[in-house]
């Protein structure tokens, strides 16, 4: 196959660092944790971890607002641990992916504190600075993403300053070359520690209306969603120069060899495929988040699957995520039966998938009691919060589930006792020997790993079919979406052979003609 790229054969494993291994007993995740279980990732099967913010914080946002581009925060450890991570990784033929927050520091970090000192500061064009409206109120209509509005007035010098998110995280003004100076070199500075890329937080935000516009009413917007949809955000996301911004960036990264630039974006399709870049100039990945979007059916992910195919522009290469520190877990979305189904559909479509961590042992919703509510989105707007999908991840049957030596920072999953690595991982039928499975045969089947697409109609609403090939072989993998069993057609003079359940043991099991799939599950045939 031509495909060669590590990120394109690879899978990513997403770690919320906070939440993965503690290694000195405050109760928090760190850098040695995660080297410390490093063996594990290797041994399910993944290609790259993806590390969320590490860099030195307040933790107004837990990470994501930086007050250094160029460090490690003493809670995670040092520049040195990051070092012994990557070496340690790649030694384990992992690749290492960090998270890069470019549009907001933390109102902590130099530049800001430089920025607000006066009007006429040499950094105050580094961040976006606007006079009072004709009421003295905020410049415009524009909304924080965790609720009230994205302006903050600053007495010191009598302006608002823009914050997307909350107002301890500033935007920065990347109209200005400076700042996009200083920010290529932060990626240089990681790059030459041996990172091999960049996931990019928000990377649609970047660049501002030069005019500072008032966004459009939602005329579809409702009082239980959360606030920033009150508008669209035309005017202060999403606008058409951020394209030259994510061009510049993939330069920086291409005279490293093959680095991966992977761009966070929550747009429709159609606005999706242009961070592709003209010419694939942009990232090299925008992450396609429609599968957390659409519908757990299977007509709605068939005809997904189908426009995304379609809309992918010559030669962009897809990719698939179904869960992350921002959203719901799969299995307190859809259930675990189809978590399984969910699992099978994200390691065999085409194109590179993400997994997030504790989704390969089913975790679902973790309750989070009142007095615990870290997510300062759901401290501005209760009943919107991310904490149940960062809750810690659970290793053994022991005490804090081998995590900490202390009480995590958040709580564990009620069921923590059997529902950890140590019980699952020696199981045939469990979630994470499925996982296991599935990314085995992802390195087994050049056709799942980077061969074609083709969907197959079989007049079943419940069933999604689809064949992936490469060269001679043929792959098909069947998913029941709903809970009645069925007899699935095969093609006449064709023997098919089970490789993989979503439920565990039919492996080998042959058919001919006709083969019988159970409720809530999914199947992988190779042409026998």
């Amino acid at each position: 196959m031509t495909e060669t790229v590590w990120w394109k054969r690879g899978t990513v494993y997403q770690v919320y660092p906070r939440s993965f291994q503690d290694s000195d007993g405050d109760g928090v995740g760190d850098l040695a944790g995660i080297t410390a279980r490093l063996d594990y990732l290797a041994w399910l099967g993944v290609d790259a971890v993806w590390i969320s913010p590490v860099y030195p914080s307040p933790m107004a946002d837990y990470g994501y607002d930086v007050a250094d581009y160029c460090g490690i925060d003493p809670l995670f450890g040092t520049l040195a641990d990051f070092d012994q991570l990557v070496s340690e990784a790649h030694r384990r033929k992992l690749k290492v992916i960090l998270d890069f927050v470019p549009n907001h520091s933390s109102v902590a970090h130099p530049w800001f504190a430089e920025a607000r000192a006066s009007r006429d500061n040499p950094r105050r064009d580094w961040y976006i600075w606007r006079d009072p409206g004709p009421d003295g109120g905020p410049p415009n209509n524009w909304l924080s993403n965790f609720g009230g509005p994205a302006w903050t007035l600053d007495p010191t010098t009598g302006q608002y300053y823009y914050h997307a998110f909350l107002r301890e995280q500033p935007d920065l003004n990347w109209r200005n070359p400076a700042v996009r100076a200083a920010m290529y070199d932060a990626l240089r500075f990681w790059l030459e520690r041996g990172v091999d890329g960049f996931r990019v937080d928000v990377i649609w935000h970047l660049i501002k209306d030069a005019s500072f516009r008032d966004n459009p009413a939602n005329p579809h917007f409702a009082e239980h969603l959360p606030e920033i949809n009150r508008f669209h955000q035309v005017y202060s996301a999403d606008r058409p120069e951020v394209l030259d911004v994510i061009a510049e960036m993939r330069a920086v990264l291409r005279a490293y060899g093959e680095r991966v630039l992977i761009g966070e974006i929550y747009l429709p399709l159609e606005r999706l495929m242009a961070y592709y870049g003209a010419d694939l100039s942009g990232a090299d990945m925008p992450f396609n988040f429609q599968l957390i979007q659409t519908p757990w059916r299977a007509d709605a992910v068939r005809e997904l699957v189908e426009n995304y195919e379609a809309g992918l522009p010559e030669g962009g290469w897809p990719n698939w995520v179904l869960g992350n520190h921002d959203q719901p877990r799969i299995a307190a979305r859809i259930g675990e039966d189809q978590a399984r189904i969910a699992a099978m559909l994200l390691l065999t479509l085409r194109g590179t998938p993400t997994l997030y961590y504790g989704d390969e042992l089913g975790l679902g919703h973790v309750p989070i009691p009142e007095d615990r509510v870290r997510d300062p989105w759901e401290i501005n707007e209760p009943g919107h919060g991310r904490d149940p999908e960062r809750t810690p991840m659970q290793w053994e049957p022991g005490p804090q589930a081998g995590f900490s030596a202390a009480e995590p920072w958040l709580p564990l999953s009620p069921d923590h006792a059997t529902r950890n690595v140590e019980c699952l991982q020696d199981v045939p039928g469990s979630i994470l020997t499925l996982y296991r499975r599935l990314l085995a045969l992802r390195r087994e089947h050049d056709a799942l790993a980077v061969g074609s697409y083709r969907t197959i109609a079989l007049g079943l609403p419940d069933i999604l079919a689809y064949e992936r090939g490469a060269g001679e072989a043929r792959l098909r993998v069947i998913l029941n979406f709903g809970t009645a069993a069925h007899e699935i057609p095969l093609p006449e003079n064709e023997a098919w052979t089970i490789l993989l359940s979503s439920r565990g043991g039919r492996a080998g099991e042959r058919g001919a003609g006709r083969i019988r799939l159970g409720g809530a599950e999914g199947l992988i045939l190779m042409q026998s």
